[in-house]
């Protein structure tokens, strides 16, 4: 049977960091000079709330002051070019809403990287946030300050922003992203003494506190280095030596065991398979059998919750 998924990502022409792959190595062995950013797709969604002129009016606003504020913010200080840009998607679900400009809902943030040598892209965040509450005023401008809390949307939003950037820039360089995780933890720090949910680590067993504080935690560091290697020694080479390659993103897997001994269930882990499920069964169910059975019992170990979805490596 032809390997569809690693041929397609393999077999590509080198559309995206130069023309022949050795300039590509190169610009690579001296990291990301030239690092991504955000391009970021904005969704607000009310479906529970009265549909008239006021409420579709503000909803649009949100989405757009949203929009500006992700795409208009400059987040690093690197040099970025738009073809290594990162794809973000932000869609939040507005529950409730007072007459004084005051939303509950949830927030559902992903993003996804090229694969060099490739058109396709790889997902590496994929997270919901079911604590999300905010003022909101029409007319307002959406305000971040790095030293104190001040607008809870702006703030879920960055904090998000710098968890999108961490893993990124971690799935090119081993633990790249410690610098933005820094900052996401930074916001969660200020915002202790916030009133709104979500910032504590006693706000429920998903929450900011724990997903940044995992992040930066000793005892999930194979979780960062999977996502190098799986990233980096992995898809990135599929189209230079997919055998080794494939190796690189067993190994990788595996590696997770480790954090699944001593953190079963760990938020991380679940974000982590979150993104990538999909990809490792259109991926994994085309190679050899024993390598597919492999990782089945890797995955539906460390990521019971979508064995539905692991169940179709095994037809």
């Amino acid at each position: 049977m032809k390997n569809k998924l690693i041929d397609r990502i393999a077999s590509q022409s080198k559309k995206i960091f130069g023309t022949v792959i050795v300039v590509t190595i190169l610009t690579l062995s001296v990291g990301r000079k030239f690092a991504q950013e955000l391009t970021c797709q904005v969704t607000v969604m009310a479906p529970t709330l009265k549909s008239n002129a006021s409420n579709t009016e503000i909803i649009k606003e949100m989405e757009s002051s949203l929009y500006e504020f992700v795409n208009a913010t400059k987040w690093t200080d690197d040099e970025f070019k738009d073809e290594e840009k990162i794809d973000m998607t932000i869609q939040i679900t507005i529950n409730t809403k007072t007459g004084s400009g005051s939303f509950t809902g949830s927030i559902q943030i992903s993003s996804s990287r090229p694969v060099y040598n490739s058109d396709y892209k790889t997902r590496l965040f994929n997270w919901k946030d079911e604590k999300l509450s905010f003022e909101y005023q029409r007319g307002a401008a959406l305000i971040y300050t790095p030293d104190r809390h001040q607008n809870n949307l702006a703030d879920v939003v960055a904090f998000y922003v710098y968890m999108v950037l961490g893993y990124d820039y971690d799935s090119f360089s081993l633990k790249g992203g410690a610098k933005y995780f820094s900052k996401a933890q930074q916001i969660v720090s200020n915002c202790q003494t916030a009133s709104e949910k979500g910032w504590k680590p006693t706000d429920g067993k998903k929450n900011r506190f724990r997903l940044v504080d995992n992040a930066l935690n000793n005892a999930f560091a194979n979780l960062r280095q999977c996502y190098y290697s799986y990233h980096r020694e992995g898809v990135d080479y599929l189209y230079e030596d997919r055998d080794k390659a494939i190796d690189k993103m067993v190994a990788a897997l595996k590696s997770l065991e480790t954090i699944h001994r001593t953190q079963p269930n760990s938020i991380n882990v679940q974000a982590f398979f979150s993104a990538k499920a999909d990809e490792i069964v259109l991926l994994f169910n085309e190679t050899p059998p024993a390598i597919k059975n492999k990782v089945y019992l890797i995955v539906t170990r460390l990521d019971p919750g979508n064995i539905n979805k692991y169940n179709k490596m095994k037809k």
